[in-house]
């Protein structure tokens, strides 16, 4: 970190900065306070010169939004977004929560290659965010050491595109914009566009160097490193023998021969990331190096909190350098790292200085290209006058081994600016770091093969440019836009190669992007793959997957008819999906807003806001509607509510309509008083293939407009009983409830009201379930409690996990399956209360408990939550396979936050969130 400079803002929206951070190669990045809430944060803001060009602004929108779609588990969900049409062109940043934790390269260079039990939650926890970012047929091309971070509790993804994984990146004529990755796989080299088994192979470099602190493709001639990286098989020989094959298989040249993402994460650990690294999983040095980051962070917070510091001298960056005092020196806090450093570390890297702390070269001004550095040969640092630095954060890493061969392509697009590497501070998980890795330098970047300066320096670190040059095949260029000048294939996309020492050995792809186009580089999607074998813990292969077209509103409702139709409703309309195959059948607009689409007989019935639908199933003509104005002539203006339940060719539903009642005559000299307008609501019984009201009766009205909500709970063979949403009660309600929720008993065949009654102390908001015998299972407190529901007589309790509460339970045959905020799921026996299974879904806690569904043979339980469904055997609680996406994968498309839903269907499992459908097999 170092003080900030004059030209730096010192505010972004609601956050003020209280020191640089880290630069990277498009970006600056600054420790900030939210100076409402207190929270620290790190921004990430835009190079103005790049943020100028129309093409990266799209793609750092539309990497921010990935960030969106992928946020929990392991992706930080960012804070906010700065407003880039309102703040003008100079302002395009992003704000992320700090987290304490190292990036994968310092971390290698504190403590050396990881032990075996951190490499599978390293693995494991990248590769299930690959595979949320696969299952949307995207392609996330943001892995390197520098973007991946090792927190407390588990690894950290910080980069989602290629502008946050770019080592350079450069604003050229015409608005076109050059971004070069630090690698290349085998499919690069031969000219092809980047899909989901490239992440694979990435993945599986990362890995191979987490696991041996150098590269798998080290060892040959430098002039031969294009071709080992396309023909050579990896050097794995001191990757532990249990990952040797995973790793090799990812690092399979034929892409179709490379496992799934979902493949990877079950074989590394099986219970998820999360659940292998409960307890700790850091080495010693890096858990200290993670904590001492943290006090340094903290630290300077209390010099920005302190009433003292801030008055003494006016100004931020007058400010900063007491905190530089209230730190250890780095060289204290992480011993010996001058000692880890090689013998071959190239001049420029970190190097020690009087004290111990570790010295870098100043970053330079975020407005101009980045020059070459003249005191880059020598180490010294360059400060920009007037500032003061602060000690950095913990050791650059060493160069794990030598760069071995510079790749270009001579004579075509103009050389890159002279951009020199930039160091990676330890920090948190902002959407853009810089992924320049472990001894990389690319071409006029101010340092040659072996770290002289200068941008002259040919293989050799010798003048000229006599050091080996291998032409890339440039990749076909797709279509221009409709409507838009064609571009030529260079002007799209140019595919070169530096010399990187780190990940991968000679990569470095370069996407030249056109200001009217998008990231061309980023967008391709991969061929289908070959079958494969399903593990443990992966799910299955969808028989089908069904997006709803980005074009229509988004789903309302989704229902199932008869095991043959998926029937999605929207604003606009309902849509049929052949649950066999996966495709549309039919819309039909006259269904809009509507619900439920059960079975009536052969037809399929819909409730909208205004009229009951009879639909074909084959085409979803109208047979029959029935108006409420018409059905219910006695009740003018009838709003019928969300259906409570269905039985049979049965559904409950409330409704309420207004009505005018007479003020009475007045007394001898007094007002007439005003008519009153009162609510009046029913309960309402109808059966949907006769097309016949059964029983209506009066309930109280609910809180505006009127129309109260209700949900049946249990269903008796001579009552139904049913409990009022607490969102539709009146402050009356709720205030003489005294914070205890009720359940109507309702005879089946009259619909009157048999009694009213609450339950121990359970809650409003209680989570709360029966079966037909009488018994009712509710959350009271953080426990599951059992009750006779005629004389609500306690018959047993399971104690909770402190600190949470029970969701609603599933009652399926002679268990009840229970879910807790706490992501514990389990199966209590209904006539003891024995727990006979207790799972997590090892996800982070994100918002309530998950959502139960049991598929139709009642053999596998599936956990629903925003961040993933897990799939459990139902009779032991075996964790079968969990299943993530990342919802839209329209770089440009809407941030998808919508939790996941599954619907059990004959033999199969339909899974949606927001617009994406799958059909998974279950058992």
């Amino acid at each position: 970190m170092e003080a900030l400079r004059s030209e730096d803002p010192r505010r972004f929206g609601r956050f003020t900065v209280l020191a640089r951070f880290q630069e990277t190669a498009s970006a600056v990045r600054y420790v900030a306070r939210d100076t409402g809430a207190g929270e620290t944060a790190v921004i990430t803001a835009a190079r103005p010169a790049l943020a100028a060009v129309p093409a990266f602004r799209r793609r750092f929108e539309a990497e921010a939004r990935t960030a969106e779609r992928l946020a929990g588990g392991w992706v930080a969900p960012p804070l906010e977004t700065g407003d880039s049409e309102a703040e003008g062109a100079e302002l395009l940043w992003t704000a992320a929560g700090y987290v304490p934790a190292l990036p994968l390269a310092d971390a290698i260079g504190i403590a050396g290659p990881l032990p075996e039990r951190a490499l599978r939650i390293l693995g494991a926890g990248i590769a299930e965010i690959l595979s949320r970012v696969h299952a949307g047929g995207a392609v996330l091309q943001g892995l390197a050491p520098d973007t991946v971070l090792l927190a407390g509790d588990g690894p950290r993804l910080t980069a989602f595109g290629p502008l946050g994984a770019a080592a350079t990146a450069e604003a050229r004529p015409g608005g076109q914009l050059s971004v070069r990755l630090g690698y290349l796989t085998p499919e690069q080299v031969a000219g092809k566009e980047a899909g989901a088994p490239s992440d694979l192979f990435v993945l599986g470099l990362l890995l191979a160097y987490a696991a041996t602190g150098t590269t798998p493709f080290t060892e040959g001639p430098p002039e031969e490193a294009a071709r080992r990286i396309a023909e050579a098989d990896p050097e794995l020989d001191a990757v532990p023998e249990e990952l040797r094959a995973l790793i090799a298989g990812c690092l399979a040249k034929d892409p179709a021969e490379r496992p799934t993402a979902g493949t990877v994460a079950a074989e590394l650990a099986l219970e998820g990331a999360a659940g292998l690294a409960r307890g700790g999983w850091l080495p010693e040095r890096l858990a200290a190096a993670v904590a001492e980051q943290e006090a340094r962070v903290r630290a300077l917070e209390g010099a920005w909190e302190a009433p003292a510091a801030a008055d003494s001298v006016p100004g931020v960056a007058d400010a900063v350098p007491a905190v530089a005092d209230a730190v250890p020196e780095t060289a204290d806090a992480v011993p010996a790292v001058a000692d880890a450093v090689p013998g071959n570390a190239v001049p420029g890297d970190a190097v020690p200085q009087e004290g111990g702390a570790v010295g870098t070269h100043a970053p330079a001004d975020p407005r101009v290209p980045l020059a070459p550095d003249a005191t880059h040969d020598t180490g010294a640092i360059g400060e920009d006058q007037g500032t003061t630095r602060f000690p950095d954060t913990g050791p650059k890493p060493p160069r794990s081994d030598r760069a071995t061969t510079q790749l270009a392509l001579p004579h075509q697009p103009p050389p890159l600016p002279a951009v020199p590497a930039h160091q990676h501070t330890h920090g948190s998980p902002a959407p853009y770091p810089a992924a320049v890795l472990p001894g990389s330098a690319g071409p006029g970047s101010g340092q040659g093969i072996n770290g002289r300066s200068g941008s002259g320096q040919g293989a050799n670190g010798q003048g000229g440019s006599g050091g080996p040059m291998v032409a890339l095949p440039l990749p076909p260029a797709p279509a221009p836009p409709s409507g838009g000048p064609a571009l030529d294939r260079r002007g799209l996309l140019t595919v070169a190669a530096a010399a990187v020492g780190g990940l991968v050995v000679g990569g470095g792809a370069v996407a030249v992007i056109g200001g009217g186009e998008s990231a061309v580089a980023t967008d391709a999607k991969p061929a289908a793959p070959k079958p494969r074998r399903t593990l443990p813990g992966q799910p299955p292969e969808p028989r089908w997957i069904y997006a709803h077209p980005s074009s229509e509103s988004a789903p309302l409702t989704a229902a199932l008819w008869q095991d043959r139709l998926l029937v999605v409703t929207s604003e606009s309309q309902a849509s049929a999906v052949d649950l066999r195959t996966g495709k549309r059948v039919w819309q039909r607009a006259d269904a809009a807003d509507g619900q439920a689409a059960l079975a009536a007989g052969d037809l399929c019935f819909v409730a909208g806001p205004t009229e009951f639908l009879w639909l074909a199933p084959k085409d979803g003509a109208v047979v029959h509607r029935l108006r409420y104005a018409d059905g219910f002539t006695d009740l003018p203006g009838l709003q019928v509510g969300r259906l409570a339940g269905h039985s049979g060719t049965v559904v409950w539903f409330t409704g309420s309509h207004t009505v005018t009642v007479k003020a009475p005559k007045p007394k001898k000299g007094k007002k007439q008083e005003p008519d009153k307008k009162v609510v009046q609501a029913h309960l309402f019984a109808y059966d949907i293939v006769r097309r016949a009201e059964l029983w209506r009766t009066p309930v109280p009205a609910g809180r505006a407009p009127g129309t109260p909500l209700y949900r049946v709970v249990a269903e008796r063979p001579a009552d139904i009983l049913v409990r009022q949403e607490p969102s539709t009660l009146t402050p009356a309600d709720v205030k003489a409830a005294k914070g205890k929720g009720s359940l109507r008993c309702f005879d089946r065949e009259t619909g009157t009201l048999q009694w009213t009654k609450q339950y121990g102390t359970a809650g409003l908001n209680a989570g709360i379930a029966g079966d037909e015998s009488g018994i009712l299972y509710a959350s009271v407190g953080a426990d599951l409690q059992s009750f006779e529901a005629d004389t609500t007589k306690p018959l047993w309790r399971v104690a909770g996990t402190e600190g949470s509460y029970f969701g609603t339970p599933l009652v399926a045959g002679p268990f009840v399956h229970t879910t807790e905020r706490s992501q514990q799921i389990g199966a209590v026996e209904r006539e003891t209360g024995r727990f006979v299974w207790r799972r997590s879904t090892e996800v982070p806690v994100i918002g309530g408990a998950p959502a139960l569904t049991v598929s139709t043979t009642g053999e596998t339980l599936f956990a629903a939550d925003a961040a993933q469904v897990t799939a459990f055997s139902a009779a032991d609680g075996e964790r079968l396979w969990k299943f993530q996406d990342i919802g839209v994968a329209d770089p440009k498309g809407e941030t998808v936050s919508a939790p996941y839903r599954a619907l059990a269907s004959g033999a199969n499992v339909i899974v949606q969130r927001a617009r994406s459908f799958y059909a998974f097999p279950v058992a």
